[in-house]
């Protein structure tokens, strides 16, 4: 079977949909707190996943499970969409110093082997 060039071109173009539609997304901030940042916003996995990970400049951040006191945990759930900031049940707490508007580049790594890399601006207290 003999497939011509643009039922090749459309098939990719599928493929690489499909495999956009799988990869995790993030829009995230960072919350001024005692001797760091919490990252605050909203992680979307397909399907399901768990967060294993975060990164910054830093080093490695803490997750946290804060029901009903903050304990540091191993992974976090992301159930299709998690929402991180200072009043959710789960939290990623960063160390170091920043300024407001300052721009933190950030690694956040999933149990099902996604890497997604990120941006968070630290916002105005």
């Amino acid at each position: 079977m003999r497939l011509g060039r643009g039922a090749v071109l459309v098939l990719l173009a599928g493929l690489g949909m499909a495999l956009a539609a799988r990869l995790p997304t993030a829009d995230l901030g960072l919350r001024p707190a005692f001797g760091g940042a919490v990252l605050q916003g909203r992680v979307t996995v397909a399907g399901g996943d768990e967060l294993t990970g975060v990164w910054s400049g830093a080093g490695r951040a803490r997750l946290l499970r804060c029901t009903p006191r903050c304990e540091t945990v191993e992974s976090i759930p992301v159930p299709g969409t998690l929402l991180l900031g200072e009043g959710t049940p789960y939290r990623v707490v960063l160390a170091g110093e920043f300024r407001p508007g300052q721009r933190v580049r950030l690694a956040l790594r999933f149990r099902g082997a996604a890497v997604l890399n990120a941006e968070a601006a630290m916002l105005r207290p």
